[in-house]
């Protein structure tokens, strides 16, 4: 375990000076620092659970626990902060359809990700990462991240269309935040934008507005307020938040088995990125990496949360502070387990309107969808060539308009994990009859995935990657 140093005076940093990972500013600005850390997960790690259903309070329990948990696998060397990842909605959508709305299948399918993500972990940490690279090229890697983002666009739909009003107003705050505003204002566009179609909620509310909430048996429309606190003021201040357990379906395996494709690219994304920015190697400490998101992910599946990711909103405060203490990540972690343990703020939370919801998914699921492409971008990756083109195609088409192939017994396998294995066996089997026939050249992708260069380029989450 690395122990932190004081960084000159506790005080100053001199103009090009980093604070390393294993030192730290005075306590009150390391304090400080953390809770700047907790606004900046604050609106995508409490988005995903408002979008799946999930208790916001458990997910944010077991976000501050993987966390901790992060630090202490990885020997308090790499700072990061564990927030709910985008990856996991839509299979947690899917696994609840199928499973009459209950959580059970889709937590078993989030714990099932946490162990092959922990176990892909241990093998890096002994075998090294190039053999991902092969496995996973750009090509590939951007496709699934792409069709992640887009296979959600009917959920943003359907909520934006519940409220379009309040959708429209999250949606523009959204966006005037973002270039009206710098520094860390503008990176909390989304926490913002929510805020704002939250106010136009109670004001709709407030003038007896109301949106249809249901239908009857009799086919007639449910109609009611878009806001209601009756659960805030019967929740307690003080208590542990409500954990669920899984429920074996093996069935669910193929919908989560592409998160984890999606969550290997943004650690690894991450762990390059904080070496650029601190001018350090953490090679060594990718497979723990992987491992400790792994773990993360398992505990919170077991317990009644979302998986989790490295969170390139944290990366964007670190970047801005030039400050990498770990010391910082602890605070956050620990103030981030405080407000799990207060049931009135998660009641709080889960009153965010559905128009709220669709608003922000309509711009988020566009970003996820725009990060794949970014990895194309920042890799080179050259469509001139067909193995890629058709590889990018195949796989788009196919996760984006949820293809769907029964299997037979019941089951069957649909959108994001058709994409995300067309794409790896496509490209795979393309290149070997190509080289075998002479067909097409071997560079297929200018490089493995890279660090690009500065902050808007350091990561490809997603939000979610985030």
């Amino acid at each position: 375990m690395a122990i932190w140093k004081l960084h000159g005076d506790g005080v100053t940093i001199r103009p090009g000076e980093v604070v390393k990972p294993d030192e730290r500013l005075t306590w009150g600005r390391t304090v400080g620092m953390g809770l700047q850390h907790v606004v900046a997960m604050f609106g995508a790690t409490f988005l995903v659970p408002m979008l799946t259903g999930f208790p916001p309070a458990t997910t944010l329990f077991f976000s501050a626990i993987g966390t901790i948990a992060f630090l202490l696998i990885t020997g308090n060397r790499l700072p990061s902060y564990l927030g709910s990842s985008f990856a996991f909605i839509a299979p947690i959508t899917a696994a609840k359809a199928s499973d009459g709305g209950s959580f059970g299948t889709a937590l078993f399918g989030v714990l099932c990700a946490g162990t092959l993500l922990a176990i892909i972990g241990l093998i890096v940490n002994v075998a090294g990462a190039s053999w991902i690279d092969k496995v996973m090229p750009p090509v590939v890697t951007g496709s699934i991240v792409m069709l992640i983002g887009f296979n959600l666009a009917p959920s943003a739909w359907n909520n934006f269309a519940q409220a379009k009003l309040t959708a429209g107003i999250t949606v523009l705050a959204i966006l005037l935040v973002t270039v009206l505003f710098k520094g860390i204002v503008g990176r909390l566009s989304i926490l913002i934008g929510v805020i704002v179609g939250y106010v136009a909620a109670l004001i709709q509310d407030a003038a007896g507005m109301k949106i249809v909430l249901g239908t009857n048996a009799d086919g007639s429309s449910i109609l009611g307020p878009q806001i209601d606190f009756a659960r805030v003021r019967e929740a307690a201040w003080v208590g542990l938040p409500h954990f669920q357990h899984p429920q074996v379906d093996w069935a669910v395996l193929l919908l989560f088995l592409p998160v984890v494709l999606a969550l290997i690219a943004e650690n690894i994304g991450h762990v390059k990125s904080v070496a650029l920015m601190t001018g350090q190697n953490f090679d060594r400490v990718t497979g723990r990496a992987l491992l400790s998101d792994g773990v993360a992910t398992m505990l919170a599946g077991a317990g009644g949360g979302s998986g989790t990711t490295t969170y390139a909103e944290n990366i964007g405060v670190m970047a801005a502070t030039r400050i990498y203490s770990t010391a910082v990540y602890w605070v956050a972690g620990g103030f981030a387990l405080l407000l799990s343990l207060c049931p009135k703020f998660g009641e709080l939370i889960a009153t965010i309107p559905v128009g709220v919801l669709g608003g922000a998914g309509t711009v988020l699921y566009g970003m996820i969808g725009l990060l794949g492409a970014r990895i194309w971008i920042e890799n080179h990756v050259d469509f001139g060539n067909s193995v890629n083109l058709f590889t990018a195609a195949v796989a788009l088409i196919a996760g984006i308009a949820n293809f769907t192939f029964d299997l037979g017994d019941g089951s069957s396998i649909q959108g994001i994990t058709v994409g995300a294995f067309a794409a790896i066996l496509i490209y795979h089997a393309m290149r070997w009859i190509a080289r075998r026939r002479g067909t097409l050249g071997d560079d297929l992708t200018a490089s493995p995935a890279s660090v690009p260069e500065g902050l808007e380029q350091a990561t490809y989450d997603d939000w979610g990657r985030d």
